[in-house]
This record gives C-alpha cells, structure tokens and sequence, in this order.
C-alpha cells in the first residue's frame, strides 16, 4: 500500500506540473501573434493620406513627364516635419494639402510651418483631415476639422478641405462599418463642412477602397471634387459617379517630399478651385 499511495502521488505531481506547462507551451505562441500585431499597429494620429496605398493597390510605375495642362502638388504630414518649402517651390510644386486633423483627438504639430509656409513661398495651400469613422460622427469630425485649421477664405490661395477616407490603419479595413453605415458617415461629415464653410470638400480615396467599402457609391460626383490614389503611369479606374479626377495622387517616393501628385488642370484651374 505505501508503494502503491507514493505512485499515485508522484503521478499526481507529473500531472500537476504537465498541466501547469501546457498553458504556458499552448498560450505561448498566441501571446507572441498577438503581441506582434498589437506592434504592427500604429499609434493612433500617426496616419497619413496614402498610407495604406502600396500595401492594398501596390505600385505599378509612375507617369509620364506631365502635360501642359497639369500642376504638380504635394501632400504633407507630420512625418514630414519642417518642410523645406522653397526647395519645392523651385522644382515646379505650386499647390499643397497639409494634415490638419485626426478623428476627434488629434492635430498636426507641424500644421502652422507646413500650411503657412507653403503660403509664404506662394503656393496655393489646403487642410486634409484624416476620416476614422469608428470614432466619431461624421459632423463631429467636421467640426473639429474646421476648428483646428480646416476653415476656407476666399483669399485665393485658400483650396477646400479634403476628407481623406481610406483604409483603417488601426483596425478594420472598412472601420466596422456597413456600406450604407460608411456612405451616411460620409455624407454627414460632407453636408457639416458645407454649412460651417460653404464649400464641398474635396474627397480623397482609393477606387478599390471606395468600391470594398461604400459598395462603389456613385452620390458625390456630382458635388465634390475627386482626389483620387493610384502610383502607376495611368490613373486607372476611377470610383462611380466621377467622370475625372480633380487631384491624382501618383507617388510616395518623389523628391524633397514623398506624396506627389498632378492636378488635372492648368495653375488657373488650381486658381478656380480656390475662389471656389
């Protein structure tokens, strides 16, 4: 009997210490995954307009030399810091957007050197605010827009505030949202900016973005202006209801600043877009 009750204990103990280490051998690897994407997730604010371009679309090459009836542009974050203005001046950008604003918690530190300082060097400048829809309503985004540097004056250097809606960097790509849910947040966000500034903002997106995650809506073409992301040599495909693009985003790797677009437009058309 003594023989029989020490086995039975020290089975007990290898028993005990099996189950005590197939947690750690079973949760192991899960905690490892799950810490990994919990690291690959950006820190909320830190998103940029196109940042999720070459992951989703990729890059096919970029365009030509531009034609004459196109006016180069660039788009700017605080990733950029302090912009060296005058250098791009030089080499022929004369208009550019500037992050202003995130949800409702978040605003450029850089905001007043990169928009004020593509004005003093002359060039025809706007805000863009970086949509999360998962967060706020569309209105109170608008808001917040407005209020933290996403105004228009018709002063013509003064271009209309651009919603940039893309793909979620934090989370779901469509930010949980149906496509009827993702349209109403739009159009919220979109008739807010309207009655605080009297213009309609300029809508940046991705066509297969658009397509995934409005279900290819076709109700705002008709009011405002396309900004359309594409790095490759043609614009491709754009989403329903624009027959042109205004602003074609083509490139994350140009010079001085990586985001380089063309604006489907001579300076005057640039001009017009501002007056409004």
């Amino acid at each position: 009997m003594p023989v029989h009750r020490s086995g039975k204990t020290l089975a007990g103990a290898a028993f005990a210490a099996l189950a005590l280490l197939l947690p750690l051998t079973l949760s192991g690897p899960a905690n490892a995954a799950a810490g990994a994407d919990a690291e690959a997730v950006p820190p909320r604010g830190s998103a940029h307009m196109g940042m999720g371009v070459l992951a989703h679309d990729g890059s096919a090459g970029t365009p030509g030399s531009p034609r004459a009836a196109q006016t180069e542009g660039v788009d700017v974050s605080s990733h950029q810091g302090n912009v060296a203005w005058s250098t791009l001046w030089n080499s022929g950008v004369k208009w550019a957007y500037v992050k202003a604003t995130e949800g409702t918690y978040y605003k450029n530190p850089y905001f007043a050197q990169q928009y004020n300082g593509s004005y003093n060097v002359g060039m025809i400048r706007g805000a863009y605010h970086f949509a999360t829809p998962d967060t706020t309503t569309g209105a109170a985004q608008a808001d917040y827009f407005v209020n933290n540097g996403g105004g228009w004056s018709k002063d013509g250097r003064t271009l209309p505030g651009a919603l940039d809606i893309e793909w979620n960097p934090y989370g779901a790509t469509c930010y949980g949202k149906s496509q009827s849910a993702m349209v109403a947040w739009i159009r919220d966000f979109l008739n807010r900016y309207k009655a605080r500034t009297g213009r309609d903002a300029v809508i940046y997106t991705a066509t297969s973005w658009w397509t995934q995650c409005t279900g290819n809506y076709a109700g705002f073409g008709s009011t405002n202006p396309l900004w359309v992301a594409r790095y490759a040599a043609a614009v491709g495909e754009l989403p329903a209801g624009w027959g042109y693009y205004t602003m074609w985003q083509y490139t994350s790797t140009g010079p001085t600043v990586g985001d380089h677009n063309r604006f489907n437009g001579d300076l005057s058309r640039v001009q017009a877009l501002a007056n409004g």
